[in-house]
């Protein structure tokens, strides 16, 4: 196998998040009075943390007091509800499960924040990482690769045998960041004319052709 490790971004990789965090984000608004956001536009505000999400959700006019509000009740009301409507992607398990059958050790790495990444690994993937850390207090979150590098020690990895896999400009400057290989798929939140504008150079267009990529001798 050409690879030994494969750390995954969680939304818009292996996990469909986005009607959960959408529908937690337009409930937050919501308590302020303020307009709801369409899935669509949820979709362009993921990827650089949930502070970030809410920054980019509630309306220019919003002040730093009000922001912080929503961005509390989303917290609250996520963690409630994160497990409504997500699901993983079609095949997603299967090529999880193959992966620790090859021997590659599996790690995820996510701007989500931490208590809900570990839930949802936990509670949809048991037993099929490693390693899994969000966004935490004091840790930089991604782009930078600090906890790229966290996992990686975790894992007993070395950069020539890692890969890092995910659905976002974010994911392809970690990976950059990180000094490892990066696969970017489009069938996340971003799609393969994004992905190539931000400097994708390997991209797997289905959880298919994900698998042949990960599995080749």
């Amino acid at each position: 196998m050409k690879y030994k490790y494969a750390v995954f971004d969680l939304d818009g990789t292996i996990l469909d998040t986005l009607d959960d965090l959408a529908d937690s984000t337009n409930a937050a608004l919501a308590q302020y009075s303020f307009p709801a956001r369409t899935v669509d536009e949820v979709r362009q505000f993921v990827g650089n943390g949930i502070k970030k999400l809410i920054e980019r959700a509630v309306p220019q006019n919003a002040d730093d007091e009000q922001t912080a509000g929503v961005f509390e009740y989303f917290k609250t009301h996520y963690k409630a509800h994160c497990k409504d409507k997500t699901k993983p992607y079609d095949g997603i398990p299967e090529l999880l499960s193959a992966l620790r059958q090859r021997g590659i050790k599996t790690a995820v790495v996510s701007n989500k924040a931490d208590f809900a990444v570990k839930e949802l690994i936990d509670d949809y993937f048991p037993g099929l990482f490693d390693f899994c850390a969000g966004e935490r207090e004091g840790i930089r979150r991604k782009p930078a690769p600090d906890t790229v590098y966290e996992a990686m020690k975790a894992l007993g990895a070395d950069k020539g045998s890692a890969v890092y896999i995910g659905d976002s400009d974010v994911d392809i400057m970690t990976a950059k960041n990180s000094g490892i290989d990066c696969i970017g798929v489009s069938y996340g939140f971003r799609g393969r004319d994004f992905l190539i504008a931000h400097g994708a150079e390997v991209i797997a267009d289905t959880v298919a052709q994900l698998s042949d990529m990960l599995l080749q001798e």
